[in-house]
C-alpha cells in the first residue's frame, strides 16, 4: 500500500478502482472533535427521537441495495446476490432494534430500602469501530447501529480496500438525516489506529478481525482503560455424527463454507465426521461441490474471487503445507490460469491436528474433512482448537444434539442441524481466542453503555424519622 493513500483493487481482474488520501493527525483530531460535539447533541435527543432516524435509514438501504451489492462485488469480490442478502440483513437488524430497543433500554426499578432506586442506561461517548472487509456493510451495522441507538457517536476505521463501502454507509446516514458528524469514516491505515484509540475522547473500541490484531487492539485499549468488544477469528467445527442425515449435513456444510467465497469467521471449516459416515459423506460432498460454479461476482455464480492475490497465496500455501504433512487432496488445490484472485473449491481429507487445515483459520473455499472414531472423539477434536466462535452438530437425535451443543462444545454460538449464521435476535461472539463481548440482540445494546445506578431518598431523611 502507498503510505499516503488507501487503495481499492478489484479482485476479479486486479485493476485499481480508486485511491483515497490519508488525513493528517491534525485532521483526524478535528474529525474526532466534531464527532464529539455531534454526540453531545445526539445523546440529548432521547431514544424515541433517535429511533426515528432508523426508520428513514431502512428506506434508504432498500433503495440503494443494488448499488451497494455492486460495490461489494467490485471492492472485495462478493457475488452480487450475496451482497443483496447482506443489505437485506442490515435492514432486518434495523427492524429488530426499532421493535425492541425501548423495552431493552427502559429503566429497571429495583426494590431497596431507599425511596427510589433504579438502573438506567446512558451512552459512553465516542466508539471506534475497526472493521474488516469480508462483510463491509453488515459488520459495520451490527456494531454501529446499537451504539448509535443508545446515544453514542461513531468513528469508523474500515479496511483499506473497502473505503467505497465505508463512504457509502456514511452517505446513507447523511441521507437519512442523522446529525452531521455523528458517524464519521476515518480513512486511515492500520499504522494510525493506536493514536486514535489513545485519544481522550474515545471511550470504547469494537474490533472485528484476526486474533493477532485483536490482541494488539486490546493491549492498547486496556492500557488506556477503553472498553473493548472483540470478535476475532474462528475455526468452526461441524460434527457429523453416526445418526446424521448425510444429504442434509452435506448441504448445510456447503452453504456454510461457500458463503462469501469461504471468507467468513463462522464458515464450516473443520468437518469432523465419524468413521461410519465418512466414506458416504466425502463422496456426497465431492459430488455436490462439482456442481458449484466459480466466476465473475456480477454473474449468478456460487462463489467468486478471494479478496486479493496475497490472500489467495496464503490460502494456497496452507493447502500445500497440509498436503505435504499427509492430508489427501480430493478436489481442487490448483491456482487457475486466468486473471483475478480466484481459487477453486478444494477438498482435503485425512486432515489431522498439527496441519494448517486443522489448526488455522483458512479464509477460502477449503473443506477440511477429519475422521473421528465416535461421537466422543468428535467432540474432543472439535474442542482441540484455540478458537471458539461457532460450531454445529448434525444428528437425528435432537435431544442429544442440544446436550452436546449446550454442554460439550466450547463456542459462543452452536447450531444443531444447520450451518452457523448470525441473527439480530441472538447474541453473537466467541470464547477463547475468538474474542469476548457480544454483538446483536439486547446484549449488543448493553456493550457500550454506562449501566448507571440511581438512588433517591425523599426529603424526610433517616435522621428525621
Amino acid at each position: 500500500m502507498n503510505e499516503k493513500k488507501l487503495i481499492s483493487i478489484n479482485p476479479k481482474n486486479n485493476i485499481k478502482l480508486r485511491s483515497w488520501d490519508i488525513p493528517s493527525l491534525d485532521d483526524i483530531n478535528i474529525m474526532i472533535g466534531k464527532t464529539a460535539q455531534a454526540q453531545n447533541y445526539w445523546s440529548e435527543l432521547g431514544l424515541i427521537s433517535r429511533l426515528e432516524f432508523i426508520k428513514t435509514l431502512i428506506n434508504i438501504l432498500d433503495k440503494r441495495a443494488k448499488e451497494m451489492s455492486v460495490l461489494m462485488s467490485d471492492e472485495m469480490g462478493k457475488p452480487k446476490k450475496q451482497g443483496m442478502g447482506e443489505i437485506h440483513k442490515c435492514v432486518w437488524l434495523c427492524d429488530y432494534y426499532l421493535e425492541n430497543s425501548e423495552q431493552v433500554l427502559s429503566d429497571k426499578y429495583i426494590e431497596t430500602e431507599f425511596y427510589e432506586s433504579f438502573v438506567t442506561y446512558r451512552p459512553l461517548g465516542l466508539i471506534l469501530g475497526i472493521m474488516p472487509w469480508n462483510f463491509p456493510f453488515w459488520q459495520v451495522f451490527r456494531f454501529a447501529l446499537p451504539s448509535l441507538i443508545v446515544g453514542n457517536g461513531i468513528l469508523l476505521k474500515h479496511a483499506s480496500n473497502v473505503q467505497g463501502c465505508a463512504n457509502m454507509i456514511k452517505d446513507c446516514m447523511v441521507e437519512a438525516g442523522f446529525p452531521k458528524n455523528i458517524f464519521n469514516n476515518l480513512q486511515i491505515p492500520s499504522s494510525l489506529v493506536s493514536k486514535v484509540i489513545k485519544h481522550h475522547q474515545i471511550q470504547g473500541v469494537a474490533f472485528t478481525g484476526s486474533t493477532v490484531a485483536g490482541k494488539i487492539v486490546a493491549k492498547i485499549a486496556g492500557k488506556n482503560l477503553k472498553k473493548t468488544v472483540l470478535e476475532l477469528g474462528g475455526n468452526d467445527p461441524y460434527l457429523i455424527l453416526d445418526d446424521a442425515k448425510i444429504g442434509y449435513a452435506v448441504k448445510a456444510c456447503i452453504e456454510g463454507r461457500l458463503l462469501n467465497n469461504g471468507q467468513s469467521c463462522i464458515s464450516a471449516k473443520r468437518l469432523i465426521v465419524t468413521k461410519n459416515k465418512i466414506k458416504s459423506f466425502t463422496k456426497k460432498l465431492i459430488n455436490e461441490l462439482g456442481l458449484k460454479v466459480m466466476g465473475d461476482p456480477y454473474d449468478d455464480v456460487d462463489y467468486g474471487p478471494l479478496v486479493s492475490l496475497s490472500a489467495r497465496a496464503e490460502v494456497h500455501k496452507m493447502v500445500k503445507c497440509s498436503i505435504k504433512m499427509g492430508a489427501k487432496l480430493n478436489l481442487g488445490g490448483k491456482i487457475p490460469n486466468f486473471d483475478g484472485a480466484y481459487y477453486p473449491i478444494t477438498v482435503l481429507s485425512k486432515v489431522q491436528p498439527g496441519m494448517p487445515a486443522f489448526d488455522e483459520e483458512i479464509f477460502g473455499p477449503i473443506f477440511s474433512i477429519i475422521e473421528a472414531d465416535d461421537d466422543e472423539h468428535a467432540i474432543e477434536l472439535a474442542n482441540n482448537s484455540n478458537y471458539g466462535l461457532g460450531a454445529a452438530v448434525f444428528t437425528s437425535d435432537i435431544s442429544r444434539g442440544k446436550k452436546i451443543a449446550e454442554e460439550k462444545i466450547h463456542a459462543g454460538v452452536c447450531f444443531v442441524n444447520d450451518y452457523v449464521k448470525s441473527d439480530p435476535r441472538l447474541p453473537f461472539g466467541g470464547v477463547k481466542m475468538s474474542g469476548y463481548g457480544r454483538e446483536l440482540s439486547g446484549y449488543g445494546l448493553m456493550e457500550f453503555v454506562n449501566i448507571k445506578s440511581i438512588v433517591v431518598e425523599n426529603n424526610n431523611w433517616k435522621k428525621f424519622r
